[in-house]
């Protein structure tokens, strides 16, 4: 059951990314719809196949061997045969920070990233929870909505900036200027709440999953305080379309910017795992 609302969510958000990026075309105006109906198609093609190499790309992340990390590859190895999923690719990327994310369009085809800093600044234990979280967006088949939702929003901001410098055909536009200005504005935006709307969920999902597999959860929630205070003291430079990958936000996110982060506060999430714990203690 599980699996098939995961599926269902995954489509429904990419016809609603689509249905955004042919909106845009329509406020520009001209032969820019079918331009955007034709850019939504082919996107919708490359992200199923391609996300993942993107994703991988833009964080920089290089396959590391099992000589070169083989307590990663040990702890991720007992983590899938528990799970009952394939060996996953394992990527490195030079980030100080530490966090992780998994990525691929399902899990035969699926790879695990860790940054640098996680495996050289946490205790095996909490590294083993973060893995444990990642490999659970596998097996809970939402690697794929997570990929193709950072390139299709990376895509829509940056058309939307595009045509705030070049403009809609206002000759054409039902809306002229005050459409490009509307794509600009709205699109992003848009583009992050159909992010914020599905990814707070899984995240929580793949905490619970997550703790579950390993049988308790205070690694897991360890781990979650602990990349909370590491965010917070060492930046990472990173894709704001492509936040929503990471297992915790990799950018600073405070005030108002909390509000559209697409990771939910990491104390909620420490206290929900906290009480799977005090759970299973009483009973």
């Amino acid at each position: 059951m599980i699996g098939f609302m995961t599926r269902l969510r995954t489509w429904l958000l990419i016809a609603a990314l689509s249905a955004l990026l042919v909106a845009i075309g329509f406020l520009l105006g001209g032969s820019y719809i079918y331009l955007f109906l034709g850019l939504a198609v082919a996107m919708n093609f490359f992200s199923y196949f391609f996300s993942d190499k993107l994703a991988l790309a833009s964080s920089r992340a290089r396959p590391i061997s099992q000589a070169q990390a083989p307590e990663l590859y040990a702890d991720i190895r007992e983590l899938t045969q528990r799970a009952g999923l394939p060996m996953p690719r394992v990527y490195m990327t030079p980030a100080q920070q530490p966090n992780a994310f998994a990525t691929g369009r399902n899990p035969s085809h699926a790879a695990v990233a860790v940054t640098q800093g996680l495996v050289q600044l946490m205790p095996r234990e909490q590294v083993k929870g973060v893995l444990a979280h990642e490999l659970s967006h596998v097996k809970n088949h939402d690697i794929l909505v997570s990929s193709i939702a950072a390139m299709i929003g990376t895509v829509i901001t940056w058309l939307s900036y595009m045509f705030m410098f070049f403009g809609g055909d206002d000759n054409n536009s039902p809306l002229g200027g005050i459409g490009s200005l509307a794509a600009l504005i709205v699109g992003p935006l848009a583009a992050t709440l159909l992010q914020l709307g599905i990814s707070r969920q899984r995240e929580y999902l793949a905490d619970a999953s997550g703790a579950r597999l390993l049988g308790r959860a205070a690694p897991l929630a360890d781990a979650l305080e602990s990349l909370e205070r590491a965010g917070q003291s060492i930046p990472m430079q990173v894709n704001p379309a492509t936040e929503s990958l990471y297992i915790a936000n990799p950018l600073s996110a405070r005030g108002m910017s909390k509000l559209f982060s697409t990771h939910p506060p990491i104390e909620e999430r420490v206290r929900r795992l906290r009480a799977m714990d005090a759970e299973h203690a009483i009973g």
